[in-house]
């Protein structure tokens, strides 16, 4: 049941077997000796991909709910009195700037000293049970997988801003159809399209359509291009908060709101199994860390996928 699952997991016979420390072959013949036992196929199988059946379908979600009540009771006994341990393997958008995630980091190992950590940033989605992360601090749209427990850390709305230096040169911008005729700093195009749409002070909503001089998908170099006066640039408000607070950035177009600006990230796990001691160690402190500091951390850079 458990290889079955992590084919199904996977859609691979041969990233299940990895995942799982087996042979190919091994996996294959366990998922056949299954079907003979059953008298149904439970996978689809071609050359490039393999999807469940309907039949399959069916049999996952039972095998969950057994594997489950079994893990449960062997947690139960076997890790109630042991301490987190081991190799946790982190990932996070890229984005989400180390200036954010390394002081609770740091704070957990200290607390956790025998967690070792292995963080990857990304740009892309990611797929967790499939890649083996055990958590990740992400957009949770650019999650993939099977069962995912999903629990929100902060909320971050997107802002614009620009130097005073860059200002001075080339005008403030009174209105968002303005912002064409500027240099226009934006995430690359895989990230948001080239229309962008404000809600007014009177709700009324006007789009535009921007032509960036400058892309790139890092909220981090987008700051310091916006600091080296090269443009307006839109970014994470809780990641220019000091620099708006220090002068050193432009609010624009305060009376105005980006459409959809609003990010969820938020702490994902696969759930329907045994949660490891070092996986709750981690989201239990992760929530504790954010929910302290409040929704936003004035330090955290989030993803601007």
């Amino acid at each position: 049941m458990r290889v079955f699952l992590k084919v199904a997991e996977s859609e691979s016979f041969g990233r299940a077997a990895a995942a799982l420390d087996l042979s190919n072959a091994v996996v294959t013949r366990y998922v056949s000796l299954l079907e003979a036992h059953l008298n149904t196929r439970l996978l689809n199988r071609t050359t490039r991909s393999v999807s469940l059946t309907e039949a399959g379908r069916a049999y996952a979600e039972g095998c969950r709910a057994v594997i489950d009540q079994v893990e449960t009771i062997e947690a139960s006994v076997a890790n109630s009195s042991v301490d987190p341990s081991g190799t946790l393997k982190l990932v996070a958008s890229a984005s989400f700037s180390l200036l954010g995630l390394t002081p609770m980091l740091r704070e957990f190992r200290e607390r956790y000293a025998n967690v070792k950590l292995r963080l990857t940033l990304l740009h892309r989605p990611v797929d967790l049970v499939a890649e083996g992360f055990d958590v990740g601090i992400v957009v949770p749209q650019l999650v993939s997988s099977g069962m995912l427990i999903n629990r929100p850390l902060v909320s971050v709305a997107a802002v614009l801003v620009a130097s005073p230096g860059y200002l001075s040169r080339r005008g403030t911008p009174a209105r968002p159809a303005a912002l064409a005729q500027h240099e226009f700093l934006a995430p690359s195009a895989d990230i948001h399209g080239s229309t962008w749409s404000f809600i007014g002070p009177s709700g009324v909503l006007e789009s535009v359509a921007l032509d960036p001089t400058y892309t790139v998908n890092s909220s981090h170099m987008l700051r310091q291009a916006a600091l080296a006066e090269m443009g307006i640039a839109v970014l994470p408000e809780s990641y220019v908060a000091q620099d708006i607070g220090t002068g050193a950035l432009v609010r624009l177009l305060p009376g105005y709101s980006l459409k959809d600006a609003q990010k969820e990230v938020s702490i994902v796990y696969p759930g329907r199994r045994h949660v490891s001691a070092k996986t709750r160690a981690f989201v239990d402190f992760a929530l504790t860390y954010f929910r302290e500091r409040g929704s936003v951390n004035a330090n955290l850079a989030p993803p601007a996928e």
